[in-house]
């Protein structure tokens, strides 16, 4: 089984100056970590790929080293399923129809469908495929809350949880 934490919208140095102390116990008690975009600035994948490998997507806040480094789109293969990876654009609600869109070459291939950008934290089903937004971890305005997600893979099986930070 591998646990991996889906972190989305840092926002770093932007809107908070770094991860919370809860976000970091929890990535070293993961085997990966997935961010689904707007790290803002290169220096917070710097971060999280010296705790843990780290893969991730540029967003529309991130500056050209982070886009430099990230595309727009990434499958990852975890164990028996593969994940699609994108930040999206667009309103709360269009965003998955975004992903959807972009993906839609690999969509009946991808088994699972991680987004950012809206900072809501959610998951839904389109066309039969789950789609998961973790929320933001710094955000405290447009966010409910913040948060992270924890998605477990074993084999063919996957579960999602959103964690709301309690600090």
């Amino acid at each position: 089984m591998k646990k991996i934490i889906v972190l989305s919208d840092t926002h770093i140095p932007v809107m908070a100056k770094k991860l919370p102390a809860e976000v970091v116990k929890a990535i070293k008690d993961s085997d990966m970590c997935i961010h689904a975009g707007d790290f803002v600035e290169y220096s917070v994948y710097k971060e999280l790929s010296a705790l843990i490998e780290t893969y991730g997507v540029c967003g529309n806040m991130d500056g050209m080293d982070v886009r430099k480094k990230f595309p727009e789109k990434q499958i990852i293969p975890v164990e028996k399923v593969k994940i699609g990876l994108a930040h999206g654009r667009g309103s709360p609600e269009t965003v998955p129809v975004y992903v959807e869109e972009l993906f839609k070459d690999e969509f009946s291939t991808i088994d699972l469908f991680i987004y950012g950008h809206s900072h809501q934290p959610g998951k839904i089903t389109r066309r039969g495929k789950p789609f998961f937004n973790p929320g933001s971890v710094s955000d405290t305005i447009y966010a409910p809350y913040r948060s992270y997600g924890i998605v477990e893979v074993d084999g063919e099986r996957i579960v999602t949880k959103i964690i709301k930070i309690k600090e």
